[in-house]
């Protein structure tokens, strides 16, 4: 974390708080602008931000505070006729795009979008949706790429462990499990972490027959064929993916064999949010939700 910090430093980019008037929210706003991390835009209620602030001793000086609600209704019109274009023709008025400008997750998503921020950080206060939308509705994916998924960082004294999928996707395909597996490689690699991937399942390489495992071990096979630089295998159940002397001994054909796995991709959306969950009640352990690839 210390080193993405540094990184951040060295060219600290423009970032939309759209959760402004959350105590937690602006005292991490003041820590990102007071070490040069980001340059914070506090989006939220002006007085309901302004009273917190002076509650709790946060000095919001050289942010940009902005109040979709109350102010900029030029910007809102102009944004929403923007969002119109994009979706029109898929059951979106004018009117309708406009009013939703009014919506900070959508009015941030939209500064992103025109080049007035970098980035946007929510979700503190929402649910999970309520953020996602706005961004696929106008940030859209990177070229080429069909599938979003959600990825958590679970921070350990063993060192950090990367989950995937843990939000998105219900029931993923064997073809979604590899574009899961690739997108997640990808961002774990912006860590300047090499992805060591165990693809999880309840049986160990056939040992048991059912939808998950076959469907575990089709995606193995398509990552072996398409990715074959990529560390990773599968099925495997979660305790032999980290014991490795237990590995070694029932299954030493493995290509996890000595890797020291770090990244666990999920075969379904119930599996990897309970494991998650699981982890930071029971295991004292942190967590950080980046997303993985969409916006």
């Amino acid at each position: 974390m210390r080193s993405l910090a540094d990184k951040a430093k060295s060219n600290p980019k423009r970032i939309v708080f759209s959760e402004a008037d959350n105590y937690k929210i602006l005292k991490a706003a003041q820590v990102v602008r007071d070490e040069g991390i980001a340059k914070p835009i506090l989006l939220g209620d002006k007085e309901r931000i302004a009273k917190i602030a002076e509650e709790n001793f946060i000095d919001l000086s050289d942010m940009q505070l902005i109040d979709s609600m109350d102010e900029h209704e030029d910007k809102r019109n102009e944004f929403g006729d923007i969002l119109w274009n994009k979706r029109q023709r898929r059951g979106l008025t004018q009117y309708d795009a406009r009013k939703l400008m009014r919506d900070r997750n959508y009015f941030g998503a939209m500064m992103v979008e025109n080049g007035m921020a970098d980035a946007m950080i929510s979700g503190l206060t929402r649910k999970y949706a309520q953020p996602i939308r706005p961004a696929l509705e106008i940030i859209d994916t990177l070229p080429g790429v069909s599938k979003v998924a959600g990825l958590y960082i679970m921070v350990t004294k063993r060192g950090p462990y990367f989950f995937a999928d843990t939000t998105m996707n219900s029931d993923p395909t064997a073809e979604e499990l590899v574009d899961i597996a690739v997108l997640t490689a990808n961002t774990v690699k912006q860590y300047n972490i090499s992805p060591r991937m165990a693809m999880l399942s309840y049986s160990n390489f056939g040992s048991a027959q059912g939808d998950v495992p076959n469907k575990v071990a089709k995606a193995v096979s398509i990552l072996h064929t398409n990715y074959p630089g990529l560390v990773v295998d599968g099925d495997i159940q979660a305790n032999f993916a980290i014991n490795n002397n237990l590995l070694k001994e029932q299954f030493p054909f493995s290509t996890l064999i000595d890797k020291d796995v770090n990244t666990f991709i999920f075969p379904n959306l119930a599996s990897g949010n309970i494991a998650y969950k699981l982890m930071q009640e029971l295991g004292g352990s942190g967590s950080h939700r980046p997303c993985v690839d969409g916006p």
